[in-house]
């Protein structure tokens, strides 16, 4: 049994001991979390009547997987006992311990988990938000983009193909670049790849920020000829002339380069009522919630706790990431309601499972110190390998609906 949305005409007020605001993987899994250990009175606001699987869609670009494999039906995933409050979250008074949500509904809370995610701003790059799903130009960053992308690879025979990169933090990190190796793949398989100019963006001074990995994905690279533009960004998108301005940062040079496909991932950022709450982290400029590194707790409001994409922890922002917080904060709510101090600590694990063809994938795992944290240590990770590329398409989305979402694992 699953539990029932509030319909949007039924009164909603009056305090509850925990909210949960959004309802993706993290705050799912921690309302999962707490159902087990007992804590009832448990709201959850989330507008959307869909789940996703995101970390699929890269493979949907590829056109190794369907999207709605992705897909599920938001009521499907809400643990038992769980009230969930269709609506959107608009503002949030720690202070009184309230959140604002749409339709002029106010709920009160004794505790507040803040996952609500991030936001893909599209309109951040002239012309993007005009020219993505049209004109070429494609994303495996949105549900309705992500089919188009191996419509493009699969019928581009020649020209140049762009892959980009935001110069803010991304959800999985990795996405941007595997989708090229994908593609590169696909083109060399139909030995079309030495007629296609394949441009890829980075915003940082290397290509992962491992040294290990950094090292494979350069020879992936060289393998496929492709042409890494270091420390550079999409700055502009002209989808009437398919021209993509590439601004290099090293030297400050602008370049209009035209393309065939545009493979765009837009600056990303935490929910604009979030920027503007108090919760934020006035060291962060995309507004994300601040957060003890290893608590994750609030450090101005201790009631509060925050995980996911919206956190602003000094760690890549992935499932996987999300699989290694949820328990920490559920424990450490549990402790809070106990009266007792933080019994847990969140490390900074995060993995990016970095497909690099059509079967092959590099399993990058590792905390905040960038060290590597093998979850197999007899399987050398530094290679890329079949099996796991079988992990990702065909265990992982397993482990992710049956055991991560069901607070299993």
């Amino acid at each position: 049994m699953v539990a029932s949305p509030s319909p949007h005409n039924e009164p909603i007020a009056g305090r509850h001991r925990v909210a949960v605001i959004g309802g993706g993987s993290a705050g799912i899994s921690v309302a999962a979390r707490l159902r087990r250990a007992g804590v009832t009175d448990i709201t959850l606001v989330e507008p959307s009547d869909s789940h996703w699987y995101q970390p699929l869609w890269t493979l949907v670009g590829g056109g190794q997987a369907p999207l709605r494999s992705t897909r599920r039906p938001e009521a499907s995933v809400i643990p038992d006992g769980v009230r969930w409050i269709r609506r959107h979250a608009l503002a949030v008074d720690p202070d009184a311990r309230t959140v604002a949500l749409s339709g002029g509904a106010e709920i009160g809370y004794e505790y507040l988990v803040m996952a609500p995610g991030l936001q893909l701003d599209w309109a951040a790059v002239p012309g993007l938000a005009q020219a993505v799903g049209h004109d070429r130009v494609c994303s495996n960053y949105a549900p309705q983009y992500a089919p188009r992308t191996w419509e493009l690879v699969r019928g581009l025979r020649s020209g140049t193909a762009v892959f980009t990169h935001p110069a803010t933090p991304v959800k999985c990190g990795g996405a941007p670049q595997k989708i090229a190796y994908l593609a590169a793949d696909h083109w060399r398989r139909q030995k079309v790849l030495d007629r296609i100019r394949v441009i890829l963006v980075v915003p940082d001074e290397v290509l992962f920020k491992v040294p290990e990995w950094a090292r494979v994905l350069e020879q992936v690279t060289d393998r496929y000829g492709i042409e890494v533009r270091l420390r550079s960004e999409m700055t502009a998108v002209d989808g009437d002339r398919r021209e993509v301005v590439l601004t290099d940062h090293a030297n400050g040079t602008a370049e209009t380069v035209p393309y065939d496909l545009l493979h765009a991932v837009p600056p990303q950022s935490a929910p604009d009522w979030v920027k503007s709450s108090p919760l934020a982290d006035p060291a962060s400029p995309l507004g994300f919630v601040a957060a003890d590194r290893h608590t994750l707790r609030h450090p101005r409001y201790p009631e509060v706790f925050a995980l996911g994409d919206v956190a602003n922890l000094p760690t890549s922002k992935t499932g996987a990431a999300v699989r290694k917080q949820a328990p920490v904060v559920a424990a450490n709510l549990l402790a809070a309601m106990g009266g007792e101090g933080p019994t847990h600590r969140y490390d900074g694990y995060t993995s990016c499972p970095l497909v690099t063809g059509r079967d092959r994938m590099l399993l990058a795992e590792f905390d905040y110190d960038l060290k590597p944290s093998p979850t197999f240590p007899l399987i050398d990770t530094f290679k890329e390998r079949r099996d796991m590329w079988v992990l990702k398409r065909y265990v992982l989305p397993q482990v992710y609906w049956r055991g991560m979402l069901t607070g299993r694992l």
